[in-house]
């Protein structure tokens, strides 16, 4: 993901209205279904919240066991699949990998993802180099949200570029807190993709607790569950190669994962992992941004692509 995610206190945080108790899981989900559901750190609610079924506080049965691999592809519909202009990948790479016969330029979708780093974006034109979606940078532990978000996440969708929210996920604090700033700052907007949570290690962060392998796995499920359930959509993973070994290898089979591999093709360094996005680089220039952003492509044709969209979507 570009940039270094904030530390503990940094002069660009915006918190809520009332401060997030350190509380249980099962606390914290029952006080966000009565008393903050749609309560936005920076907005208002939206009418097309209301569409939305109540989902039920019960926190106990594990949503990894109640969906199977086949609904993160659901079935095509060919109005929806028509909608949407795919671009072409015209980025260019400040440090081009020749990734041989498994090429990313060879794949039909590519993305982005961003964060404040990239400064004032200009989406039309972004869109145009071949940036079909964008996963934004929203928040980070359980009080810091990205001074750009706001602003990113409106004029990516006025731009007509699938977009998404991702959470770097802070070790230091409680899945459950977490989940709620999350909440708080990104709209339940039924046209966004899944929300991502971002899970590596980052030298330059104030914490420094490593946790057990099996303590990461339930922290991650606790968050996982809690968007799943307001969201109505299955998180995205995001992960890089150090972490993934250490944790992940063999987990969570029922998610969708976005791998950062900038050396070589995801099956070389993920063996046996099912992938959905893949950032090969973290040095791309192009027209409408400013310095290097990060590049993706998602793991399909344009076909596979309009059917996950209008299922995920």
């Amino acid at each position: 993901m570009p940039g270094s995610p904030s530390k503990e206190t940094t002069n660009s945080v915006v918190r809520a209205a009332s401060p997030v108790p350190a509380a249980s899981v099962g606390d914290v989900i029952a006080q966000s279904e009565t008393q903050h559901q749609e309560e936005l750190a920076w907005a208002a609610p939206t009418p097309s919240t209301q569409a939305f079924l109540t989902i039920p506080e019960k926190t106990d049965t594990p949503l990894a066991e109640d969906k199977p691999v086949a609904m993160l592809v659901p079935a095509i519909d060919k109005q929806q699949a028509a909608r949407g202009q795919i671009y072409g990948h015209r980025f260019r790479d400040a440090k081009p990998i020749n990734f041989g016969k498994s090429s990313p330029r060879k794949m039909a979708v590519h993305g982005v993802d961003i964060s404040r780093w990239q400064g004032d974006i200009d989406w039309a034109k972004l869109r145009t180099q071949g940036a079909n979606f964008a996963y934004i940078k929203a928040t980070d532990g359980g009080d810091h949200l990205d001074p750009m978000f706001k602003k990113n996440w409106r004029r990516a969708k006025e731009a007509g570029i699938r977009r998404g929210a991702y959470h770097f996920f802070y070790w230091c604090r409680t899945a459950g807190e977490q989940a709620e700033w999350f909440i708080r700052n990104v709209p339940r907007d039924p046209d966004a993709l899944p929300p991502v949570i971002d899970v590596e290690y980052n030298g330059e962060s104030s914490c420094k607790y490593r946790l057990s392998r099996a303590k990461a796995i339930e922290k991650m499920q606790v968050f996982m569950d809690r968007l799943e359930r307001h969201y109505g959509k299955r998180p995205v993973i995001y992960t890089a190669p150090d972490f993934y070994r250490d944790n992940l290898t063999g987990e969570f089979k029922n998610y969708p994962f976005w791998l950062r591999s900038v050396a070589a093709h995801p099956s070389k360094v993920y063996p046996g992992r099912k992938w959905l996005f893949w950032q090969y680089s973290g040095s791309g220039l192009s027209h409408g941004v400013t310095g290097r952003i990060d590049l993706n492509v998602f793991h399909g044709s344009e076909r596979d692509w309009h059917k996950w969209v209008n299922g995920a979507g």
